[in-house]
């Protein structure tokens, strides 16, 4: 596509040299281009051996053909606006094609350098712009240091700007630094901290990054399922700092979309790991925020919970007393209880899902299991198929014996429960009170055995229930397939007869007449009259 023929004034005078910049080609004269461009004067005369028209192929020229149109009016003498978006181009392709103050004085190398001097870099936005349209030809422009003039021109401007706001709102400079690239972006902050840029700062730029990248995870909604948005994401976790004071319900939702978009492992068990770090400042809404959907009422990931608050457990128990102590774990306990009664009504979490996430605390960690005894409930009633396995496996997680009086009340009388946990709620006291003479193991024995011994006696229970059915079964068959034969005699029956012979008093009166010395009137014997 011919671009020249508007502002090439020939004046009669043919064009001599014909330049190709990808798909755009120019059709120029030879004589402008030489006497300010070494590069150009080279081909030139490299081609003029075979006379006609020469050919020059610039498609490698930095900024393509848009960059090489100003290139070319500045050497037809035609003005244009050297502007911030394309300073960094016009100076690398000056360098390019040698358009040096050799050639001609005032060359476009000059005048890009000036104006990076005097405008570019004077202000945050302004820097920022020339970082951004540096990305196409970053190769020559680190190679030139104009990458990291910037950088350091930028780094020093956000160091005055954090402590000494010049604007409303006071982090105005961090949402313009959130345009960089990563990379950029990294480089900057890095430098800034050696400039005397506390952490503090590089939170705020962080935030401000992923805000405008992926506004949605902060607004609780799913991000883009694409290659670009985790990227991003993981772009955000190489920027967080090694030591921050992120708050850990930001550290939540960067989890969650790393979770939801299959974000590498390393991204995942970083944020895992600085999530770990700050549980005990996390709520039970954090905790949800990791577990469940975007759509707030399906368990998505539980195992990412575990590990997390798996990573707390074994950093407290190498060095609790340096982060957070007794008091910490305490919390962290109250927080995983409060978390496993939200999530217990859940039909699709496992038995092993729920122990795994609920008994990661030590038993040791909590005063009393009264929350943890009302998770393990809503989870028996939202499983009512469980077997007693199962849901001894269930309750395995707390322990009865600190239970309040209350929920002791509630557990003795609480069908759900499995029967070994019922007879400890029911035996507190007498384990309460041998606790002080060592007899606790005794009494738990005896709590075994006594568990052992009612399902004994209910097993009997039920068989002797079927027997009585079977016996049932057997008589009513016989009943019903006497027919018309002989009437065999009913128990009843039997049990009378068997009475009348064991009565003393069946005996005639004459038996007895002796006691009172008076004869009794003989009964007259009923004597049979035929007629014949």
């Amino acid at each position: 596509m011919e671009r020249s023929a508007q502002w090439v004034v020939s004046k009669g005078i043919h064009t001599d040299v014909v330049v190709t910049v990808g798909e755009s080609t120019y059709s120029l004269h030879k004589f402008m281009l030489v006497a300010k461009s070494g590069y150009l004067r080279r081909k030139i005369m490299e081609s003029d051996q075979s006379g006609g028209i020469t050919a020059i192929d610039l498609s490698d020229v930095p900024g393509g053909a848009e960059t090489f149109e100003k290139v070319a009016k500045f050497c037809y003498g035609v003005n244009f606006e050297i502007t911030i978006n394309n300073v960094a181009a016009l100076r690398c392709a000056a360098e390019f094609l040698e358009m040096e103050e050799m050639f001609f004085e005032g060359n476009l190398a000059a005048r890009a350098e000036e104006f990076l001097k005097r405008a570019a870099l004077k202000s945050i936005p302004s820097t920022v712009a020339v970082l951004n349209s540096c990305e196409p030809i970053l190769a020559i422009a680190e190679h030139l240091h104009v990458v990291q003039r910037c950088v350091d021109a930028l780094a020093m401007k956000v160091c005055i700007e954090s402590k000494f706001p010049s604007r409303s709102p006071e982090s105005w400079w961090a949402y313009e630094l959130a345009s960089l690239s990563p990379a950029i972006l990294k480089r900057t902050l890095a430098a800034a901290q050696a400039r005397g840029a506390d952490n503090e700062t590089v939170v705020v730029a962080v935030c401000a990054y992923a805000e405008k990248k992926l506004p949605e995870i902060l607004a609780g909604k799913p991000p883009p399922a694409t290659e670009e948005a985790r990227r991003h994401v993981s772009a955000i976790v190489s920027l967080l700092p090694a030591t921050s004071a992120l708050h850990v319900g930001f550290l939540c939702c960067l989890l969650r979309a790393a979770v939801f978009l299959h974000a590498p492992e390393s991204c995942r068990g970083e944020l895992e790991r600085r999530v770990s770090d700050r549980l005990d400042q996390a709520t039970v809404n954090d905790l949800l925020t990791v577990a469940l959907d975007y759509g707030g009422d399906r368990v998505a990931d539980l195992g990412a919970v575990r590990r997390v608050v798996a990573g707390f457990v074994e950093r407290e128990a190498h060095g609790g007393a340096i982060y957070g102590g007794a008091g910490a774990m305490q919390q962290v306990a109250k927080t995983v209880d409060g978390f496993v009664g939200e999530i217990a009504a859940d039909e699709n979490v496992t038995v092993g899902e729920f122990s795994a996430v609920a008994g990661v605390i030590p038993k040791t960690a909590r005063q009393f299991d009264d929350d943890l005894y009302r998770a393990v409930d809503i989870y028996l009633k939202a499983h009512p198929g469980l077997g007693e396995a199962e849901r001894e496996s269930v309750c395995s997680v707390m322990d009865p014996l600190k239970l309040s009086y209350e929920a002791r009340i509630h557990a003795a009388q609480n069908k759900r429960l499995p029967l070994k946990i019922t007879l400890h709620a029911i035996y507190y006291d007498e384990l309460n009170l041998r606790s002080g003479e060592g007899g606790v193991g005794e009494v738990r024995k005896q709590v075994m055995a006594d568990s052992a011994l009612i399902k004994e006696n209910e097993a009997l229970k039920s068989e002797l229930s079927k027997m009585k059915t079977y016996v049932s079964d057997i008589k009513k068959a016989q009943l019903g397939g006497g027919g018309r034969g002989t009437k065999k005699p009913t128990l009843l029956a039997s049990f009378s007869k068997t009475l009348v012979k064991l009565n003393p008093f069946r005996q005639e009166f004459k038996d007895t007449s002796h006691l009172d010395g008076t004869a009794s009137p003989a009964k007259p014997r009923r004597r049979r009259f035929s007629i014949s």
